[in-house]
């Protein structure tokens, strides 16, 4: 890892955004004994406006709490992807959901793309999960993180009796991006639907 790495969630408000970049951050900082540092935008409406939540993670003291050269976007909605990948750096990582996601804006960045909410709803049971699923993804996408720290940081999350329904929507996600990433490619701005 570099010194500093930026993430960046976003989608409509409502998604659960905002709790999957509370939980990256605290498996860096409580789990994985590194610096982190996470904050969180709203659009114009908080349920279905599109929203941000960042994270920074470092191994040394975080000098500026907002991200400014993104090393990886999620992009759940059209809107959000829109509105936030203009600071995407040269080689980062854009992940989006496929069903929802057509237009990709142009840069040099690693894309990969599945459909996050549908995975959420067909493979796990409850589209309300869908955050996690995409955090499991940003897990496997990044390596910034280990996958361990971020079970435990889900699971002192979420409710007893929704531990097994979370983490296993943390497992699909990161399966999911793994598989994903073996067919993506470096893309220079062409309009396409990722599908899987």
């Amino acid at each position: 890892m570099s010194q500093r790495y930026e993430l960046r969630f976003s989608g409509a408000g409502g998604q659960g955004l905002i709790l999957a970049g509370i939980i990256m951050a605290e498996a860096a900082a409580i789990y994985d004994g590194k610096q982190a540092l996470q904050s969180q935008s709203y659009g114009p409406e908080a349920r279905g406006g599109a929203s941000k939540s960042e994270v920074i993670i470092s191994d040394d003291p975080i000098d500026y709490p907002k991200a400014t050269a993104v090393d990886a976007l999620l992009a759940l909605t059209q809107e959000a992807c829109d509105k936030y990948s203009g600071d995407l750096k040269e080689g980062a990582i854009l992940l989006v959901d496929s069903d929802l996601v057509k237009k990709i804006p142009k840069g040099d960045f690693l894309l990969v793309g599945f459909p996050i909410i549908n995975t959420a709803k067909n493979e796990v049971g409850r589209t309300i999960v869908a955050n996690i699923v995409a955090l499991g993804a940003m897990v496997a996408l990044t390596g910034v993180v280990t996958k361990a720290s971020v079970e435990k940081a889900v699971l002192s999350r979420v409710p007893e009796a929704f531990r097994e329904l979370n983490l296993k929507a943390l497992q699909i996600g990161f399966d999911k991006a793994m598989s994903a990433r073996e067919t993506s490619f470096t893309q220079m701005g062409e309009e396409f639907h990722l599908s899987r």
